[in-house]
């Protein structure tokens, strides 16, 4: 069994696969403390609510923002799972050129949604990850990735607007009554979801002017749900883009 686990700077969040199959999934806020036993009893945890055990895991692919957390992950693997972890990131085979300046700057959760996005539609297209950054990934017809936009994520917007803000309370985020908002919190709600909305249908549009209107556009990301219904470029969605890709990813290097 694959233990696939993608940490991201907000949320942590890692599968188990039997071959394709993903066999289940936990998400869980990204704790920049956590030690290597920390992590190791809560995914002994989560595992035997399922009725699975450490023991079944037999290989670990991973991908991390957070450096710390990294070494941490990796030390766990190590310790209580008796094998070395696929780390995502410089030298590891994709299968997919990287047609930017610095290879090194491209993040590993950005890599592997790329690889998952192509293998999913077989031609050119752009990935919306809606995480503590909104991202747009975006890969040629011949599988090579080009490039992408990053701008802030809905969670850090919010946050900034509170805290500068005095008036202003942090708002659940939620689909809007309306566009136009009858109180505070409906209208931080609208300006918040159609703001992104749109500024994301802005970048897919250009993105597929430069690219040809048969570029898919696929959205992932623990928000993707509250904002791709606003959205008119979306073509789907795929919570599970980013484990789909690690397990590619560890595919071709095994």
């Amino acid at each position: 069994m694959l233990l696939a686990v993608d940490v991201g700077n907000t949320q942590t969040h890692f599968g188990t696969f039997r071959g394709e199959e993903l066999l289940e999934h936990w998400r869980f806020s990204t704790v920049r403390e956590s030690t290597a036993d920390e992590l190791g009893s809560a995914l002994n945890n989560l595992l035997e609510l399922r009725a699975m055990h450490l023991t079944d895991i037999d290989a670990t692919v991973l991908s991390s923002t957070v450096p710390l957390l990294e070494a941490e992950w990796a030390a766990m693997v190590r310790r209580y799972l008796s094998h070395d972890p696929v780390v995502v990131g410089s030298g590891i085979r994709t299968g997919m050129p990287i047609r930017i300046d610095n290879p090194r700057e491209l993040g590993a959760d950005r890599l592997a949604n790329a690889v998952a996005g192509y293998a999913a539609v077989g031609g050119p297209c752009v990935v919306v990850d809606f995480g503590t950054a909104t991202t747009a990934d975006v890969v040629s017809a011949d599988g090579a990735y080009l490039g992408g936009v990053i701008a802030p994520g809905v969670e850090i917007s919010v946050e900034a607007l509170t805290e500068r803000a005095d008036k202003l309370v942090k708002v659940e985020l939620s689909p809007p009554r309306s566009l136009i908002g009858k109180s505070t919190v409906d209208s931080v709600r609208s300006g918040l979801v159609y703001g992104f909305a749109g500024a994301v249908d802005r970048v897919v549009r250009g993105i597929r002017e430069e690219l040809g209107e048969e570029t898919e556009a696929i959205a992932t990301g623990g928000l993707a749900h509250v904002i791709v219904p606003f959205t008119d470029t979306i073509d789907q969605v795929d919570d599970l883009l980013t484990l789909t890709g690690l397990r590619i990813i560890y595919d071709r290097n095994s």
